[in-house]
C-alpha cells in the first residue's frame, strides 16, 4: 500500500497550495458591522469599553455605512439609544426615533448596503429589561411576554416603514417571530426579511454592550427569558420554532463559546445561519492587543474563520471594519505572516 501521509505536508509547504486548498474562507461580504445610533447631529463619541466603536448620530452613521460599503461589507445592523426612556419603551416604535431616521438616510446614501435593525426594548425601557415588566408574587418581577410581543411588532413595523431590509428581534420572547412576520406581511412589508436571534444565551459576554447601549437591567437579570448557557437541545428547539414561524435567517449568540451549537444548527437545519461575535469577545481581544500580548490581526482572522467554519454564513462583529481591510490585504501583501509562521 502506498501511503498518502506526506501529501498534505507537501501541500502545506507551498503558500499557493495552502491558499488553493483552503477549506474555509471569510470575506468582507460575510461580515455585518453594528452601529449605535443616538439622537442629535454630528455626534461621534467613542465607547470606552469597546475601543474603535462609537455612539453616532444618524448623519455620522451614514458616513460609517458608506465606509463599510467601500470596504466590501454587505450590511450593517443598527442599535438605537433614545432621547428618553420609560417603562414601556415607547421611543422604540417612534417613527422619528434615531433608528428609523438612520435607516432612511443610509438607504438614500447607500441603497445597495443591507440595513438590519435590532428589535428589542432593552435600550428603550427605564428598567433595562427586554420586555414590559410586571409585579409577581413575593415582590418578584416577571416579563409580560404577550404585551411585549405587541410592542415589538410596533417597533418592527416602524423600522420596515423607514426602509429596513431586515428586522432582527433579539428579545427572546415566545412567538414574537410569528407575530412580527404576520404583521409585516399584513402591512405590505412582505419583502422585509426577518433575522431571528433564535438561540440567544444569558451570557457573561454581553457586558461591554450594556455600556454601549445603556441597557443594563436596573434590577434582576435576564435569565427568565434568555437561554441557559448549559443547554444545547433547547437551542435546536428554539431555532426550529423560529424557522416554522417565518424567520429568514436564524442566529446563535454569542459565537465563540457556542460554536458547538452553531455547528449543530447548521447541520440540523441547513438554513441561512448567523452568529454574533459579541462585545465581550471583541473587548477581550482589544484589551490583550493593547497590552501587546497577541497579534490582533492574526487572532481576529482566526476567530472569524472559526465562526465561519462552525457554520455561520453571516457574522455580526465589531471587528468587521478592520477585518475587511485585513482580509482585503491578506494573501497579496502577506499582512498575516504571523499566522503563516505558526
Amino acid at each position: 500500500m502506498i501511503s498518502n501521509s506526506a501529501r498534505p505536508r507537501r501541500l502545506r509547504n507551498l503558500k499557493w497550495a495552502r491558499e488553493m486548498f483552503r477549506e474555509t474562507r471569510v470575506t468582507a461580504g460575510n461580515l455585518v458591522y453594528p452601529l449605535f445610533v443616538v439622537p442629535g447631529k454630528k455626534i461621534k463619541k467613542e465607547i470606552s469599553s469597546m475601543p474603535g466603536c462609537f455612539h453616532l448620530s444618524a448623519d455620522e452613521a451614514v458616513v460609517e455605512s458608506e465606509n463599510c460599503r467601500a470596504l466590501g461589507i454587505n450590511a450593517i445592523i443598527l442599535f438605537g439609544l433614545p432621547s428618553k426612556k420609560d417603562p414601556l419603551g415607547k421611543e422604540a416604535y417612534n417613527p422619528k426615533g434615531p433608528v428609523p431616521e438612520a435607516v432612511r438616510l443610509i438607504k438614500r446614501a447607500a441603497p445597495d448596503l443591507g440595513v438590519i435593525t435590532d428589535v428589542c426594548l432593552c435600550e428603550y425601557t427605564s428598567h433595562g429589561h427586554c420586555g414590559v415588566v410586571k409585579k409577581a408574587p413575593g415582590g418578584n418581577f416577571a416579563v409580560d411576554n404577550d404585551l411585549t410581543v405587541k410592542l415589538l411588532v410596533n417597533m418592527a413595523l416602524a423600522h420596515a416603514a423607514a426602509g429596513a431590509d431586515f428586522v432582527a428581534p433579539s428579545d427572546m420572547m415566545d412567538n414574537r417571530v410569528g407575530a412580527i412576520r404576520q404583521a409585516l406581511d399584513g402591512a405590505g412589508f412582505a419583502q422585509t426579511g426577518l433575522l431571528s436571534y433564535a438561540a440567544k444565551y444569558s451570557s457573561a459576554f454581553y457586558g461591554p454592550f450594556r455600556e454601549a447601549a445603556l441597557s443594563a437591567p436596573q434590577f434582576g437579570d435576564r435569565k427568565s427569558y434568555q437561554m441557559d448557557p448549559a443547554n444545547f437541545l433547547e437551542a435546536l428547539r428554539e431555532v426550529e420554532l423560529d424557522i416554522m414561524q417565518g424567520a429568514d435567517i436564524v442566529m446563535v449568540k454569542p459565537a465563540l463559546a457556542y460554536l458547538d451549537v452553531l455547528r449543530a444548527v447548521k447541520d440540523r437545519f441547513n438554513f441561512p445561519t448567523a452568529a454574533y461575535n459579541v462585545s465581550g469577545e471583541y473587548s477581550m481581544v482589544k484589551a490583550a492587543a493593547d497590552k501587546g500580548l497577541i497579534n490582533e490581526k492574526a487572532m481576529v482572522i482566526e476567530i472569524l474563520a472559526s465562526i465561519k467554519r462552525a457554520g455561520a454564513d453571516m457574522i455580526i462583529t465589531y471587528h468587521a471594519r478592520e477585518a475587511a481591510k485585513w482580509l482585503r490585504d491578506y494573501g497579496d501583501k502577506e499582512e498575516m505572516t504571523a499566522m503563516e509562521k505558526r
